[in-house]
């Protein structure tokens, strides 16, 4: 299952090779909700792994981004006791623009979004 998170890009970090054959890279979304009259800002640290530690490359701090990602969980036991992490894998990066509007994607040269609609049609269904 897949979740997403709309917020202001705070921190980003260099990308980390973990071993021979995965690397990892972090950063910060800033979101603040106005709860009951009161403006409360909580960050969340996000990383992206492999191929997609390249999708931060785009973007500035500051801006403003939508991002999709998946929750992963890992258990193991060190000394007899069990410990736990939770990561947020990020495998999307958009920026927001008004309206929601995805901004990485290449422009529209060909304006499919303002053709014309087609000519009316003949409703030849039988039934």
């Amino acid at each position: 299952m897949s979740y997403e998170i709309t917020g202001k890009l705070t921190a980003k970090y260099p990308a980390v090779q973990r071993t021979e054959t995965f690397k990892t890279r972090e950063f910060v979304i800033e979101k603040s909700e106005d709860i009951g009259g009161r403006i409360i800002t909580n960050y969340a640290k996000f990383q992206c792994v492999q191929d997609k530690t390249a999708l931060l490359d785009r973007f500035a701090l500051g801006d403003e981004l939508k991002v999709t990602f998946n929750i992963k969980g890992t258990k193991w036991v060190k000394d007899g006791k069990e410990n736990y992490i939770t990561n947020l894998d990020a495998w999307r990066i958009e920026t927001v623009k008004l309206g929601q509007q995805d901004n990485n994607m290449p422009p529209d040269n060909n304006n499919y979004n303002t053709m014309p609609p087609p000519a009316e049609a003949v409703d030849d269904l039988p039934f």
